[in-house]
């Protein structure tokens, strides 16, 4: 059973606070799945603006950081894990996403199992 939708390690909040303090005018994060990559999806993380339209999102916190993700979105990473890893050679925000199915070579792009067609109800 997932516990919650998504989760953020101390080191990921510390990064979006970080990122977003960086940013003229952002109050936080937008967690996005983009069409792209060889194996279809890729994350995209990019700031939300004071004022900007976040009805259409979930809101996610963690010690002051704050995550957006679209609703649309959600069901490609809940139970995810996002963390912010850094050594000599490069860093970056890491998912650990148990809907994954298959990953590129790279691990920058993902698929998950798409979900059925909702039927209309009958009358």
């Amino acid at each position: 059973m997932v516990k919650e939708l998504v989760t953020m390690t101390a080191a990921a909040a510390k990064a979006i606070k970080d990122k977003t303090a960086q940013i003229d005018g952002a109050i936080a994060l937008r967690l996005r799945i983009v069409s792209g990559g060889c194996s279809g999806n890729e994350y995209q993380m990019e700031p939300v603006k004071d004022g900007a339209d976040t009805a259409a999102d979930d809101r996610f916190e963690r010690d002051g950081a704050v995550l957006f993700v679209p609703k649309m979105d959600v069901f490609k990473i809940i139970g995810t894990e996002i963390d912010y890893e850094s050594n000599q050679m490069s860093s970056g925000f890491t998912f650990k996403n148990p809907n994954v199915t298959s990953e590129c070579g790279c691990g920058e792009s993902f698929s998950v199992e798409e979900l059925p067609p909702i039927k209309p109800r009958q009358p």
